[in-house]
């Protein structure tokens, strides 16, 4: 179904890019770039552009857009409502679908994108399920926190002792 992924901002910037079948160069935003230009809004940009060899298919979100590109004649329905699961589950991750929280948490949008299509269909869509697998970025912020914490506990009777102790090992 998917061949390749791109995320683009308003300003023509490739923000992201992710193939799974084979490498399809950056050159074919082009096609996207030229129907942006021709439109009046963001939102006016046709969703699916027809290229000699691909088929783009685009989502606008919050100054972004997710443009997804076929070599096959696939449901645009279909690869729409994809791309706005996507949208849905950065946002549950991210608190927001936006250039910069897309550039801060990449590793986390590989991650999700990894699960969530297999070799270009569609895999795992629902939130939960998504969550079950990968953790979002404020529960490892807190384990990675933890090692920052100082616990500290004093006595009620303010004697402080050492103690020492080896740890015995079995051979």
């Amino acid at each position: 179904m998917l061949n390749s992924l791109f995320i683009v901002n308003t300003s023509g910037d490739v923000v992201l890019e992710k193939h799974w079948k084979s490498v399809i160069h950056r050159s074919i935003c082009d096609y996207f770039f030229d129907a942006q230009k021709k439109a009046s809004t963001p939102e006016d940009v046709p969703p699916v552009i027809s290229t000699p060899h691909h088929y783009l298919i685009s989502v606008y979100h919050n100054q972004v857009y997710l443009l997804a590109v076929t070599t096959s004649e696939t449901s645009p329905l279909m690869v729409i409502e994809f791309l706005h699961r996507v949208v849905h589950t950065f946002t549950q991750y991210f608190e927001e679908c936006s250039d910069s929280s897309i550039k801060e948490n990449c590793v986390m949008v590989f991650e999700l994108l990894d699960e969530m299509l297999d070799n270009g269909y569609p895999l795992v869509t629902e939130l939960n399920i998504l969550q079950d697998l990968i953790k979002p970025p404020n529960f490892l912020r807190s384990i990675a926190n933890q090692n920052e914490r100082v616990l500290s506990f004093v006595p009620p009777d303010g004697n402080f002792r050492l103690l020492s102790y080896h740890i015995a090992t079995q051979k």
